[in-house]
């Protein structure tokens, strides 16, 4: 003859998750929303940089060096 296995029984399910969030995991999200949004209803702020990046300056240093 087998022995019953007694299982605790379940919790009522009020039909909500129980989740709990980090104060950052809502927070970071809207700041990178209002920042992009921001960026896109006044493009004048965005602006291109007009220097050149120190890495081609590099290749174009390097490719003269090696012309010459």
């Amino acid at each position: 003859m087998s022995a019953r296995t007694h299982t605790p029984p379940q919790p009522a399910s009020t039909g909500r998750a129980d989740i709990r969030l980090p104060w950052w995991a809502l927070a970071l999200p809207t700041l990178a929303f209002i920042t992009l949004l921001t960026l896109i209803l006044n493009p004048a702020d965005a602006q291109a940089a007009t220097a050149e990046p120190a890495v081609t300056q590099l290749f174009e240093r390097i490719q003269q060096l090696i012309t010459h």
